[in-house]
């Protein structure tokens, strides 16, 4: 049976629409950093970088290059850990400047998946499709621990008035938000869902 993290792990893709608090455990993921404004031409190639590993992976038994403890599954969504590039030029309630945003973009990996089996799948994309941008790919193992998450539904830039809503809710479980990065988790693909229809997993980190 397919594996379907939908199903298998509701708790991290598919929480309410009011802030909670998780524990988030160790993951795998292919990841690339970035700036610039995600609306730009530019973004869709990074994006891009990330599925072409995430499916060579995911195909392999085709190719007869499958990993030791192969299993079926769903392909993880995209995810994104924003950050400001240049904090001297951020202005608090001023509109947001997208020009001056740091993105890490990453895809979740299953656990049979080594560290050196997914370097060996960058060097074949180089080979079958190739992308300067192959070059600052990384695979990393990253645990976010405590978190407060929620689901947002509708514009990416309606977003604040949750984060403030999460703030509060964060305050009221008498946690403290770490940093002011966030990580978007985009269970919805903007290029086939209305605006108003997205829905994007937000989530920070917090301690006691």
């Amino acid at each position: 049976m397919k594996y379907d993290w939908k199903k298998a792990e509701k708790q991290f893709y598919l929480p309410k629409t009011k802030p909670e608090v998780i524990e988030v455990p160790k993951f795998k993921f292919f990841t690339i950093e970035g700036q610039g404004n995600p609306n730009d031409p530019f973004f869709g190639e990074y994006i891009g970088v990330l599925y072409s590993l995430s499916y060579a992976i995911r195909m392999s038994p085709k190719q007869k290059l499958a990993p030791e403890g192969f299993y079926e599954y769903t392909v993880f969504p995209l995810e994104g850990v924003w950050d400001i590039a240049d904090h001297s030029k951020w202005v608090k309630g001023a509109p947001l400047d997208k020009d001056n945003l740091k993105f890490n973009l990453m895809i979740r990996q299953p656990e049979f998946v080594t560290e050196k089996y997914a370097l060996e799948t960058i060097e074949r994309v180089k080979v079958k499709k190739p992308s300067d941008l192959l070059v600052k790919v990384k695979f990393q193992v990253i645990e976010e621990g405590k978190c407060i998450q929620m689901l947002h539904i509708g514009s990416y830039d309606n977003e604040p008035e949750n984060f403030r809503l999460m703030e509060k809710f964060a305050e009221e479980q008498g946690l403290k938000r770490l940093c002011k990065t966030h990580r978007e988790i985009y269970m919805s693909d903007f290029r086939k869902v209305p605006v108003e229809k997205l829905k994007t997993v937000l989530r920070f980190k917090v301690c006691s």
